[in-house]
């Protein structure tokens, strides 16, 4: 199956490559470009210009004379040393619309490729609520999962949960020994505090150090006890950042605890097969892997497996982790800030070391607030749950401003919410670090959530009105129609460009300029009761569809009224 878009963009390239072989004999290879103002398709004759020894302009006109018009291509011209094609605005209307009517919510999917991917996303310390330094981590990543299911891959996300550590044993410590009166209706708020003050403690005062350090190596030798115990602690945590997460329709399909590579031997097989190699070496008793032949030098070449007691460490768990999610994964997908890139390495020269799977990973940097970076240890955050009670907050003053006050003003609130956090968040590349404000969070104007939700929401509106049935034969003159249906057409190919390069934002960027697109054209063109309703009507249709289908990879509510 093949989207309008990529048979012309398949025709352009063919068109090329024989005009190219008839003029000059040779085989290029075809590299077209997509530039938004100038043209539809553009092919840069630069490199051919070294080949022929012409200037590129000359080049571009001389493979413009050769190139006819065709099915797809309306024409083409030569500017600057570029050829620039134009497409059959006429055809693409006609097939572009006859498709999105018939697919509807599958428009633009990628076919199915028969392989599994296990994404990895969250995976925080439960030992508190999540603050907004942490919600990256998911909405990238659920982000990616959905991005990825409708490029067609089967996707499962887990949450790998660090059941052994230090945070855990740390509010496990603290529950235990400590009487605070907290009153929360969230489980994660009121344990936290326990955290904090235990934290506290555990630097100012020796014996409580210890106290910790004891719990931490009872759970690194497996002891079950324990490990139950503080279950039944940072399980009660673990729920109020689930329900969190479903406040920003989030949800993850598996759990797995660090432990249980521990307690099934796992750890300890990781472990001897690792000590086999030619550059393992012991430091007392302590394992470790040598990295400086892999390029990894100074203080952190040494790569330690076990410490001097025989307990591993967290990496050497991760290990073991991997290798457990690569026998039931054709590819791993993992969701990491960027503080563990040193980590992550360690993971894959090893991982590599036994010729095991290595998991393709993606790095955010941090959410920080103006005064800087965010720490639930010395309680100086901007907690998920209260940045979502403000959003909602706002989002019901905006709603009720257009519509008042009715049965569906906290249904549309909530989502518009969830909606303005999550692309606020998404609409970044990973790699960009962000300071988070208030007023950009919640913007509900601009590049926002709510600007896309709302022009939705205005196509529902528009077609509920008019009654709408399909069946239009489209026939498109102005300007602002022309835009749209382009701008429609390119949905499959941001698509495939998202998935091919793990990047959400492209998609979010896209969507913007979807809806601007839409308004344009509503601005413009007078729908319900002009001569050509029947054909607007139709491409409003077609735009409900793509934003539609946007906003559910998005994460975000498709609203039908606002």
């Amino acid at each position: 199956m093949k989207y309008p878009y990529e048979e012309f963009k398949e025709e352009a390239t063919a068109g090329l490559a024989e005009a190219i072989k008839k003029l000059y004999g040779i085989e290029a290879e075809i590299k077209i470009e997509e530039p938004k103002e100038i043209a539809d398709l553009a092919y840069p004759c630069f490199p051919l210009s070294k080949i022929l020894k012409k200037s590129p302009k000359e080049i571009a006109e001389e493979i413009a004379g050769e190139i006819k018009r065709r099915e797809w291509i309306d024409k083409v011209e030569a500017v600057n040393g570029y050829v620039n094609f134009f497409i059959n605005v006429k055809k693409l209307a006609e097939k572009l619309l006859k498709k999105i009517e018939e697919m509807g919510d599958e428009f633009g999917k990628l076919p199915r490729k028969n392989l599994k991917v296990i994404v990895e996303h969250t995976s925080a310390n439960p030992n508190g609520p999540l603050h907004v330094g942490r919600a990256r981590n998911p909405i990238i990543g659920d982000t990616i999962a959905r991005l990825l299911k409708f490029g067609g891959y089967d996707v499962v996300t887990q949450y790998y949960v660090d059941d052994m550590g230090k945070q855990v044993a740390t509010l496990f410590w603290g529950v235990k020994n400590l009487k605070i009166e907290i009153e929360h209706e969230k489980a994660d708020h009121r344990y936290v505090v326990f955290y904090q003050k235990a934290s506290q403690l555990m630097d100012e005062d020796e014996n409580v150090k210890k106290e910790i350090e004891e719990i931490i190596k009872k759970c690194e030798r497996g002891d079950e006890k324990t490990l139950q115990e503080l279950k039944e602690i940072y399980e009660k945590v673990l729920d109020g950042i689930i329900e969190s997460l479903r406040n920003l329709n989030i949800e993850i399909d598996e759990f797995v605890e660090e432990s249980r590579f521990v307690l099934d031997g796992s750890v300890e097989k990781v472990v001897k097969e690792l000590e086999k190699l030619p550059y393992a070496g012991k430091e007392g008793k302590a394992t470790y892997i040598d990295l400086e032949p892999f390029g990894v030098h100074g203080r952190d070449k040494k790569f330690y497996l076990t410490r001097g007691d025989g307990t591993s460490l967290y990496a050497t768990r991760d290990i073991a982790y991997h290798i457990w999610k690569g026998e039931r994964a054709d590819m791993m997908i993992n969701v990491l800030g960027e503080d563990h890139k040193l980590e992550a390495k360690f993971v894959e020269i090893a991982l590599k070391l036994l010729n095991k799977k290595v998991p393709e990973v993606i790095f955010y940097s941090f959410v920080s607030l103006p005064e800087g970076k965010m720490s639930t240890r010395k309680g100086r955050v901007v907690y998920l749950d209260d940045l979502i009670e403000e959003a909602i907050e706002r989002a019901r003053k905006e709603v009720i401003k257009r519509r008042g006050e009715d049965e569906k003003l906290e249904y549309i609130a909530k989502n518009v919410a969830a909606g303005a956090i999550r692309y606020n968040i998404i609409k970044v590349r990973a790699e960009k670090p962000i300071v988070f404000k208030w007023d950009e969070a919640l913007n509900f104007e601009g590049q926002s959530a709510p600007f896309i939700q709302y022009a939705h929401a205005r196509c529902c509106s528009i077609l509920r009105k008019a009654g709408y049935e399909g069946e239009a034969k489209p026939n498109y003159e102005h300007e602002s129609e022309i835009k749209l249906i382009k701008m429609l057409a390119l949905f499959p190919e941001i698509i495939k460009e998202s998935v091919k390069t793990r990047n959400p934002s492209m998609l979010a960027e896209y969507a913007y300029d979807v809806a601007s697109s839409f308004n344009a054209f509503y601005r413009d063109c007078r729908v319900i009761g002009s001569e050509k309703e029947k054909e607007r009507l139709a491409l409003v249709n077609a735009t409900r569809v793509v934003l539609k289908n946007c906003l559910n990879i998005l994460g975000i509510e498709a609203l039908e009224e606002m």
